[in-house]
């Protein structure tokens, strides 16, 4: 899609903020710095995946040839014990598929982490926030082999309102251990 489509598209949304008018200016200055820019990514890859909502907001890793299922496992782990996070569960969805089903299944997996006191402090600020806990990893095998998905956690600390501190810097250390966590075992890198 060239420049001028996207453009034009975003033309909708730039009279919708004219038309708010000073609830709009209001919010805006109560956003993090670079707010603006991150939604446009976002809106950017919304754009490029036909309106597919989970592309626009979640980050992928391909898994790298050779790199198992039980090498991200152990990535994950070792990752979230340097930075402080608890493993909190884990939903083994092809497994459970198999055992319905009788049929063997593409590999299906999702991981779940959190920092508890983040957590609470999270929900403090916005009970909302609830609904995006705990931190999830997932594992996906698809024709091309497995590739790991998570939600893009930018959207909290880029985009929404500022965050105030410890808050803030607690909520980036998630952010960097779950987009480390994804991109070391996307590697193998333990």
């Amino acid at each position: 899609m060239n420049s001028v489509t996207r453009k034009v598209l975003w033309l909708p949304l730039l009279a919708a903020m004219f038309l708010t008018g000073c609830g709009t200016i209001s919010t805006i200055g109560k956003l993090e710095d670079g707010a603006g820019a991150e939604a446009s990514k976002m809106w950017d890859k919304w754009i490029e995946a036909d309106g597919d909502i989970a592309v626009a907001t979640t980050w992928s890793r391909k898994v790298a040839p050779g790199v198992t299922v039980k090498d991200i496992e152990e990535t994950f782990v070792a990752v979230a014990a340097e930075r402080n996070m608890k493993g909190v569960g884990e939903l083994p969805l092809s497994q459970e598929l198999e055992a319905r089903t009788g049929v063997k299944q593409k590999f299906l997996k999702v991981y779940s982490f959190c920092s508890p006191s983040t957590a609470r402090m999270m929900v403090d600020f916005s009970p909302a926030m609830g609904a995006y806990l705990p931190c999830r990893l997932t594992v996906v095998e698809q024709a091309d082999g497995l590739w790991i998905y998570t939600l893009n956690m930018d959207m909290m600390v880029k985009m929404g309102r500022k965050l105030p501190s410890p808050l803030k810097e607690e909520a980036w250390k998630v952010r960097e251990t779950i987009y480390q966590m994804m991109d070391r075992a996307a590697k193998g890198a333990f």
